[in-house]
């Protein structure tokens, strides 16, 4: 791919990223992507397909063997380890399937370790971050007394506390129940709607559905790009990419219309007026 054109500093910037290993194994093969801020992008793909190393190498986890990465149009690459570390504390939050809450903590603990890391004053901004995913009530508890969807929505204040350019999220409605997944999903979506950049690896076309836009990888490359992407558009795109692949074409959820998992408005945390299981609400 060619030279990105010019224009408004982007959120996150790739630049023809390649990421190989010993043996070699080409995770990455000349990615270029541009997400301005606000956006929600969705990156799908079959397993081995790049997906999770392309969300390391933009999140600064890993450096990749070629390529520029930017994040607000800091460039990575000449960043060392202290900066970068600072970088990722500061300016990018994440969301993770594993959780990766520490239970000795309390849930407001949990929510306000990376200002307290920071040596900020983190009391009221994370008690701010709690209200706003709806656990105000919950910030003396330990993770262990949550369900696993209020865990992970304490995951996501965690990601939002610091106000980052960018929210990198890896699978995070994984191991989640539907209900539970489309409540994180419209935190996310919120997010974006209120300027933030999110970035979600998933498997799962229905909450691809709730991006502004899908990013198909195949064999280190981006194969497919769509706008507005539909749940049923998105897991057609994921058979034709999956062709001769070892995937059973019938192990992706059914995905024929049913019924909504909560009712529009019932917690101040749903940010879309409307959402279903299976798409995200028009704007």
């Amino acid at each position: 791919m060619g030279a990105l054109p010019a224009g408004p500093v982007p959120a996150l910037e790739l630049d023809a990223v390649c990421r190989a290993y010993r043996g070699g194994v080409t995770a990455l093969d000349g990615v270029s992507l541009r997400v301005p801020a606000g956006r929600m992008v969705a990156v799908l793909g079959r397993s081995g397909s790049g997906k999770s190393t392309l969300l390391q190498c933009a999140a600064g986890l890993d450096r990749p063997t070629s390529g520029t990465v930017r994040i607000g149009g800091t460039g990575l690459a000449g960043l060392g380890e202290a900066a970068l570390t600072r970088l990722r504390r500061d300016r990018v939050g994440f969301v993770f399937q594993s959780l990766n809450l520490v239970p000795s903590l309390s849930v407001l603990e949990n929510a306000a370790l990376p200002l307290l890391l920071a040596g900020q004053g983190a009391d009221g901004r994370a008690r701010a971050a709690l209200a706003a995913v709806g656990l105000a009530d919950r910030a003396e508890d330990r993770p262990a007394q949550l369900s696993g969807g209020q865990q992970q929505r304490v995951a996501v204040a965690r990601a939002l506390v610091t106000e980052p350019d960018v929210v990198f999220a890896d699978e995070p409605t994984g191991a989640l129940d539907p209900v539970s997944a489309a409540e994180v999903l419209a935190l996310l979506r919120h997010a974006a709607d209120e300027g933030r950049t999110v970035v979600m690896v998933t498997h799962d076309p229905v909450a691809a559905a709730w991006a502004d836009e899908a990013v198909f990888l195949h064999a280190g490359r981006i194969a497919a790009h769509e706008v507005a992407p539909r749940a049923e558009t998105v897991r057609a795109l994921l058979h034709e990419l999956g062709r001769g692949s070892d995937e059973a074409p019938d192990g992706w959820p059914d995905l024929r219309p049913g019924p909504s998992p909560y009712e529009p408005g019932a917690g101040a945390h749903l940010a879309p007026a409307a959402a279903s299981r299976y798409e995200r609400s028009p704007r």
